[in-house]
């Protein structure tokens, strides 16, 4: 009896032992599968979010585009614009300065001059006289500004902007101190609200009117070149870019080419706002036909693999050392060769 429940028992645990062995063989499976599909979710959540910040960095800039269109700033901008050509017509001469000329005795120089024509005007206009003969001023240009004399004893910098040779908008700043011997402080100013000029004014204005001057010219220079590089690649190569972000300052760019073989998506970032060529760059590459066949079956029953992207050193490298339209020239022209080392049945799909 003993023996026949042994026949019995073996036949009937033979099956239970080799379906274990199979369930075990699929949850495996489905386990490698569910990993990767988490990957791909992690991929997917880290690009949406990317995408929602850019998005909502978008609608900050309209949102901050529309503040600089308020009267309120157009007033400024206008009165300080008719002063300013005003005041071009009044100087007399204008002396164009080399570096050494540049210095803090130039700047000392003019205060005494504004304030001593200032306290001239108030004594007149107290004593009911009339000047005979009208005082006559000194307009100094160096490089891209030029430093004017003004009314109520008033610093006036005219920052002239350019780019590929050519120029842009002009921006102003005036100065203005109670007395000769007291500090001075930024009055008024057309530079965009984006660009730190009340940090510069801090750091710099009251021991070293000459860097603060320095400062503020270069900050607009730079951001007039990095808002022009963005505007002739939109120029130049518009149909060949998917997406295009950058800040109000252009200190950070992104945008994406899609080929029929890849795509790519770089960044890049200037580490000052006087910087024209980003301090960092990173640009990688993923082929698209490979990332196609993701969800396709392999010999085995499995899925492919995840195409990983690749760095594209020669473009990150482009970006740090030329121009973002000659960067992005290079990048296209050269991009097949790195494609085609990391993936090499890409290119004959």
């Amino acid at each position: 009896m003993a023996d026949t429940e042994k026949t019995t028992a073996d036949p009937i645990m033979a099956p239970t032992t080799s379906s274990f062995e199979q369930t075990e063989q699929f949850r495996k499976r489905s386990h490698g599968q569910s990993s990767e599909m988490v990957l791909f979710k992690e991929d997917d959540t880290r690009l949406d979010a990317t995408r929602a910040r850019l998005t909502a960095l978008l609608e900050r800039h309209e949102n901050l585009k529309e503040r600089l269109s308020r009267d309120s700033d157009k007033i400024i901008f206008e009165r300080l614009q008719r002063e300013f050509e005003a005041a071009k017509i009044s100087h007399a001469e204008e002396i164009c300065l080399d570096e050494d000329q540049w210095n803090d005795g130039l700047i000392a120089t003019i205060r005494e001059k504004v304030h001593i024509e200032s306290e001239k005007k108030a004594l007149q206009s107290q004593t009911s006289m009339l000047s005979d003969q009208q005082q006559s001023r000194t307009a100094y240009r160096i490089k891209n500004k030029v430093i004017y004399c003004l009314d109520s004893a008033r610093i006036g910098i005219l920052y002239e902007t350019s780019f590929a040779g050519e120029p842009f908008e002009s921006y102003h700043c005036v100065l203005e101190s109670k007395s000769f011997l007291e500090k001075m402080t930024v009055s008024e100013h057309t530079v965009p609200f984006f660009l730190p000029i009340k940090e510069a004014e801090t750091n710099f204005l009251s021991s070293n009117a000459i860097k603060f001057i320095d400062c503020v010219g270069d900050m607009l220079q730079a951001y007039v070149d990095r808002r022009e590089q963005v505007h002739l690649v939109k120029e130049l190569y518009g149909n060949q870019i998917a997406e295009l972000f950058h800040s109000l300052p252009y200190n950070m760019i992104e945008f994406v080419i899609e080929d029929y073989y890849c795509k790519v998506t770089a960044s890049v970032r200037y580490s000052e706002l006087v910087c024209t060529l980003p301090s960092r760059a990173r640009v990688l590459s993923w082929p698209i036909h490979t990332s196609k066949k993701i969800s396709s079956r392999g010999e085995n029953g499995g899925t492919h693999a995840s195409p990983s992207p690749s760095r594209l050193t020669y473009a990150e490298e482009a970006l740090t050392i030329m121009s973002l339209p000659e960067a992005y020239a290079e990048i296209v022209l050269n991009l097949k060769r790195p494609v085609r080392q990391v993936s090499p049945n890409v290119l004959r799909d």
